[in-house]
């Protein structure tokens, strides 16, 4: 089985990550971290960069982790990656890092969190920084 993170370059993401690799450990599976850009974006904010990517890899590796990264890009949207990924992959847990949001915010935004804690047919841990 598989420890899923959707993870990107936040206190929010980290926060996701550094769950992620103690659930891994202890359920002693693989950790695969899902950092995708929307498809067709020329940059993106949300892509860890290759230093970001390899000091995550230390980490995971460090405290005894096997660890995937994937940073394919995405079409559509955000939650319905997460969630697709999480059914090929078989993933036994979904972790994600939420932010404050008012409900106005949630209201006129959307959530990708909400949408990914609705939408998951396995146990979602969601953690704050």
């Amino acid at each position: 089985m598989t420890v899923l993170v959707a993870y990107i370059p936040t206190p929010e993401g980290n926060a996701a990550f550094t769950a992620g690799v103690e659930e891994a450990g202890r359920r002693r599976e693989r950790l695969l971290v899902l950092n995708t850009p929307r498809e067709g974006a020329l940059v993106s904010a949300d892509v860890a960069s290759e230093a970001a990517v390899a000091a995550l890899v230390e980490r995971a590796e460090a405290a005894g982790v096997d660890v995937e990264i994937r940073q394919d890009a995405h079409a559509g949207d955000l939650a319905e990656e997460v969630v697709r990924v999480a059914e090929a992959v078989d993933a036994s847990v979904i972790v994600i890092g939420l932010r404050r949001r008012s409900p106005v915010g949630k209201l006129i935004m959307g959530s990708s969190a909400q949408r990914i804690l609705l939408d998951a047919d396995r146990p979602v841990l969601a953690v704050k920084p």
